[in-house]
């Protein structure tokens, strides 16, 4: 039962997510909601770019900032704390 259960969980560079520290957890989390803004807001300001200039629209490029990346990054941020603080203490409270 344990072997199916360790085989199920995900893992990162060879490592299961509950078996990194907390520190490691957190850091992992924000790097991973960083890395959704920063990909999102690429993704946004070229979207942006492409409608203003097929379109001749006049948006703003600060737009993607705040009402596409920020949101996304936030996110993403957020489930993955909840996802992997709770892989990290369901390892620390089955005792293992």
């Amino acid at each position: 039962m344990v072997a199916a259960t360790q085989a199920n969980q995900g893992r990162f560079f060879g490592i299961r997510f509950g078996d990194f520290g907390l520190f490691a957890t957190i850091l992992l989390s924000f790097s991973l909601g960083f890395l959704a803004f920063f990909a999102t807001c690429f993704v946004a300001i070229f979207g942006i770019l492409i409608y203003n200039s097929t379109g001749h629209h006049n948006m703003n490029f600060a737009d993607s900032y705040r009402y596409i990346a920020l949101p996304v990054g936030l996110a993403v941020l957020a489930v993955s704390l909840i996802v992997l603080l709770g892989f990290w203490l369901r390892r620390k409270l089955s005792g293992n």
